[in-house]
């Protein structure tokens, strides 16, 4: 990925805590990291399977 991603995390988190997950995407990709650790491991998922997990952790 070349591009600049856009890191968002939960409305549910504070602004004040640092214990978080972030999520990114370019549409072709969905990448999961740890707000602690930037620098850090990533999780790299299908859009489909994102959409997939919001569906279960939502109901």
């Amino acid at each position: 990925m070349a591009a600049e991603l856009t890191w968002k995390r939960s409305s549910y988190s504070g602004q004040a805590s640092g214990d978080c997950v972030e999520c990114a995407g370019d549409g072709r990709v969905i990448l999961l990291r740890d707000s602690k650790d930037r620098a850090g491991e990533r999780l790299a998922v299908s859009p489909e399977a994102w959409h997939a997990f919001l569906l279960l952790a939502r109901s």
